[in-house]
């Protein structure tokens, strides 16, 4: 019997909608566009190793660099970081032909411009290609990352995103905006 037009079959079609590319690759864009303007002041303005008390102490400014992953972890490893940071950016960036959720255009885009803005960092800081050392220059609550590892605007979106990102999955929500039902019926025979 055939369904009247509007009425749900066994197969039904998720509503899209427009795609969400464009909302992924402008968040990226100013996230990265933040992360390059404040390394740069920073960079400019700041001596290395200078700590500046701002908020009463709740936030100093500083400027380190770092050849880690994050929280200075694993030093020896940058190369290997900037190989999976490049992975990072491929895979979001095909990613996002399929992508008709709000929330993960959020969320990836996000990443993404986290992921070009220290990106950018290893590829062209010293002490040189692959390996230079990220910018950070955010510590709370105490100087030099005595109280919490001093971190950038492009740690601080990557952390968000992937936040978010772990909040959709297990809201059950996919790429295309569908909302997952848990177990497949048939798995179940």
């Amino acid at each position: 019997m055939d369904e009247p037009t509007g009425g749900a079959s066994a197969v039904a079609e998720p509503p899209r909608g427009p795609s969400r590319t464009r909302l992924l690759l402008s968040l990226a864009s100013v996230v990265l566009l933040a992360d390059l303007v404040t390394k740069l002041i920073v960079v400019a303005t700041i001596e290395p190793g200078e700590d500046i008390r701002v908020l009463g102490g709740a936030l100093y400014l500083t400027n380190l660099r770092n050849t880690g992953a994050a929280f200075s972890f694993a030093e020896g490893f940058t190369v290997v970081f900037t190989l999976v940071a490049l992975a990072v950016v491929v895979v979001i960036v095909r990613t996002a032909r399929r992508l008709f959720s709000t929330g993960w255009a959020v969320a990836l885009g996000l990443v993404l411009g986290g992921a070009l803005g220290n990106l950018i960092d290893r590829i062209f800081r010293d002490p040189g290609f692959l390996r230079g050392g990220v910018v950070d220059f955010l510590s709370v609550f105490g100087p030099d990352g005595r109280i919490w590892p001093v971190f950038n605007v492009a740690d601080s979106a990557i952390v968000c995103g992937g936040i978010l990102g772990v909040v959709l999955a297990l809201r059950g929500i996919e790429f295309d905006g569908t909302r997952s039902t848990g177990k497949d019926p048939a798995d179940t025979a």
